[in-house]
Order: structure tokens, then sequence, then C-alpha cells
């Protein structure tokens, strides 16, 4: 039995031209494995595209509830709490819905049944643009992170486009869906840059409703450290501050 998936419904909002009226996608589905994946890999990005009037979505493999210390936390806990914390953050950058697959953190498989539910949520949130974790990054990646990103990929490409892989959501009114762009994430081969000088504050906002995670971490600090490490990622395109990716596109 698979575990049992958060997907109660949000307001609803279409997506929108950005503000300077150039053509490209305007809703974005982040697929990523634990809370407070997209705020520290994207929610900069998020915030700048929720801003210009964007539709995003969240879809998370886990609920994070491994990621604890503390005496006396239980997984049951931890889950109720940082699924919380991660409406809270996605509430913060704009964010429309946010959907928990529950699958334990520390124990993601890439497999058919899956892929089968990243495909359901790609056919009914039907976005144009993707970001997941990057699942060919070198050298060391968290599990979780390189099967989300892999099985994301496949979802996208070539299953949620195609009538004979997973048939059955067809029959539920589903109709396949096809996604020609994707942005990966936490990668080591950057070639897609997203120009956020203007949304540090958001990010760190959406970064604190984290608490389980973050504690009591003083706001200069982290603002320090993500300034830093966002304006050398925005050396390469020539903006203040960046957030990189790796782009993939299909015709």
């Amino acid at each position: 039995m698979s575990p049992r998936a958060d997907t109660k419904p949000r307001r609803k909002s279409p997506g929108r031209q950005s503000k300077d009226g150039a053509d490209g996608p305007r809703h974005a589905l982040v697929i990523v494995a634990h809370p407070d994946d997209a705020e520290f890999l994207c929610g900069a990005t998020v915030a700048r595209w929720c801003a210009e009037g964007w539709t995003v979505d969240y879809v998370l493999t886990t609920s994070g509830d491994m990621g604890s210390k503390e005496e006396g936390m239980t997984r049951e806990k931890l889950l109720a709490i940082r699924e919380k914390e991660q409406r809270a953050a996605a509430t913060a950058l704009g964010v429309r819905e946010c959907v928990f697959l529950r699958y334990p953190d520390g124990y993601v498989e890439d497999t058919v049944e899956m892929r089968g539910r990243l495909v359901r949520e790609i056919r009914r949130l039907k976005p144009d643009l993707v970001v997941t974790w990057d699942p060919f990054r070198r050298g060391f990646n968290h599990r979780d992170h390189r099967l989300t990103g892999q099985a994301a990929l496949d979802a996208v490409y070539p299953l949620a486009r195609n009538p004979l892989g997973y048939p059955e959501h067809l029959e539920e009114g589903l109709e396949i869906h096809r996604v020609n762009e994707v942005l990966l994430a936490g990668t080591d081969q950057a070639d897609y840059y997203v120009d956020v000088s203007k949304f540090l504050d958001k990010k760190i906002e959406a970064l604190q409703e984290h608490k389980s995670q973050i504690g009591d971490a003083p706001t200069k600090g982290l603002q320090k450290r993500l300034r830093a490490r966002m304006a050398e990622v925005g050396k390469q395109p020539g903006y203040k501050l960046a957030e990189a990716f790796r782009r993939l596109t299909w015709g």
C-alpha cells in the first residue's frame, strides 16, 4: 500500500504573462524531496515568478520526517511539524498548492508506483515548466534528492505525455500533458540563471518558517551567507544575486 498523499486543494488562480510581457512558461511545478529543499534551492526564483503573476505549485516526495535529533521526537510528530512549516513557507513565497506524497524520509525509491503518482500530479496540475533536483550531479548527492529528480524527469518525459503510460489516469478524466522545459536545481553544470537580486528577503522569510531545521538562526547571519553564495552564482551571468539551474528542453 502506498503512503497516503496530502492533496488538499488550494485556491486556484490562472497563470498570467510576466510583467515584462515576455513569452514563456507561466505555470511552474517544483518537485523536490523534503520540506525546505525548494526554499534553499530556488526560493528567490519562486518568489520572483509569483510576483510576476506565475502560478507555482509544489510536490514533495517526503515530508522530511527523519530530519530531527530532538529527544522524544517521532516520525509522526515531525511529519506534521514539517508539513505545516512547508505550507507556511510556500505561502510566504506565493505558492498555490503543496502536495505531499509522504514516502518515508530517507527511503525514497524510484518505482513504477512513485513515477505514476508524479505523472498524475503533472497531468492534474498541467505545468509549463518543472523544477526538480539534478539527478546527474557529480559527487555526493542525498539519495532522496537523486531519486526524486530521476523519477520526476521520467515522469515528465516520456510518461506524462504518452497515453499508454498510466492509462488509468485518462479514465479518471486526466489528459496527457506535455512539459517541454525542466530546470534542474542543485546542479554542478549550471547553464541557466535567474536574476533574483530583489528577492533575497522573500527567500529568507520563507526559510525562517522552517523553524525545526534552522532553529533560531539570526536573520543577519543567514542573510549574509545566502547573499554571499547568490552573489558568487551571479558573477557568471552578471547579476547582483542569482539562482542557477541546468536547463533541459524538448520540442
